[in-house]
């Protein structure tokens, strides 16, 4: 299976060996940054075209079919039109925290984004303490949501900043204890490890039930974190206009909405990363023959092949459940998933400890 590494490998080489170690340093880390917001921009509008062709096929339309073949070019077409609109100065808004609130939120994204092992040797960002980081960083967007509720001085703003943050708050605890689960079966919180640990069977299959269960509950969390329907009380359009970005124009509503989506995306892929093996292709022990066919597909095919699932799976609950009440939203968590949760972790506990996983 090829490893990107050679190739960043011989980037670093190649610079140092014509420029200074500070110099080269600096150019890898312009490079990383310009790499990691270009694929920050693709995967976002790409991101936007499925959604828009997934939600028309569960309603029987065609969606986009206008701009490029295929209304392939839609979502580009909008980018330049979100580019280049006004932002409309609001009145008796904290201005400093009204336009720091998006670029908090558009930080935490990115940071969260750069931690994805997308293939073989092709990560920003491996702390071994990956999995801890990814959650504090991820959290750090809930803080520009509620800036951008309490600083624009609206009702509705203020409303939807304060449902978003109880409930990114409480589904949280049910992310952070899937992972959590994972991190026990694994013995390691470092994501390329957690990675190369499914070499032998996917984490969903070696670790059983409860494998399975944090796998289920993790994707309900995920979705919930990520304001997605049918968890969207946030943004509930017929009771709050457009939650806590209602007073947002331009670009600084553009930031909200790319982190949406991005958002989604993250969450699939960490799902992908955890649970699906991540980059690694499927393998089963005592099928040589099968194991080395499905070497030959190259690592980042396996990756975005996954997180492509994930994601459609996330996009099939916003088009097929109803929206739910703040009070069965909340319940949902404290009653339900959380107990589970707390449960499930110990009996996978248990299963390591015993040794009872593949």
């Amino acid at each position: 299976m090829f490893d990107f590494a050679s190739v960043t490998g011989w980037i670093d080489g190649f610079l140092r060996s014509h420029l200074s170690s500070a110099l080269s340093f600096f150019i890898e880390c312009v490079l990383i940054g310009l790499t990691i917001l270009v694929a920050y921009a693709v995967i976002a509008l790409i991101m936007i075209l499925a959604e828009r062709k997934v939600c028309a096929a569960f309603q029987c339309r065609r969606g986009p079919n206008r701009v490029g073949p295929w209304g392939l070019f839609q979502t580009v077409a909008d980018m330049v039109k979100i580019l280049t609109k006004e932002i409309m100065e609001i009145n008796h808004v904290d201005r400093f925290l009204y336009n720091l609130a998006p670029f908090v939120v558009i930080i935490a994204s990115v940071l969260a984004f750069s931690c994805i092992p997308f293939a073989k040797g092709l990560q920003v960002l491996d702390f071994n303490v990956g999995v801890f980081f990814m959650m504090a960083v991820s959290s750090i967007g809930i803080v520009g949501i509620l800036l951008a509720g309490w600083s624009s001085n609206n009702k509705f703003s203020m409303i939807g900043a304060m449902r978003s943050g109880a409930q990114m708050i409480s589904y949280e605890l049910s992310i952070g204890l899937s992972l959590l689960t994972i991190v026990v079966l694994s013995g390691t919180m470092q994501l390329s490890e957690i990675v190369e640990a499914q070499n032998d069977l996917w984490f969903i299959f070696k670790g059983h039930i409860p494998a399975f269960i944090a796998f289920v509950v993790y994707l309900v969390a995920g979705t919930a974190e990520t304001n997605r329907g049918p968890f969207d009380l946030p943004e509930a359009e017929s009771e709050l206009t457009a939650g806590y970005h209602t007073e947002y124009s331009g670009m600084h509503f553009g930031f909200y909405y790319v982190a949406e989506f991005v958002n989604a995306f993250i969450v699939a892929s960490l799902a992908t990363t955890l649970f699906l093996g991540g980059w690694m292709p499927l393998h089963i022990p005592g099928w040589d023959g099968f194991n080395a066919a499905m070497d030959y597909i190259p690592s980042i095919l396996w990756f975005f092949g996954k997180t492509a699932l994930m994601i459609f799976i996330l996009m099939w609950f916003k088009w097929t459940f109803p929206r739910l009440r703040v009070d069965q939203l909340l319940t949902l968590e404290w009653r339900y998933l959380l107990p589970l949760n707390l449960c499930n972790l110990l009996v996978m506990v248990a299963v390591v400890a015993c040794g009872w996983h593949f």
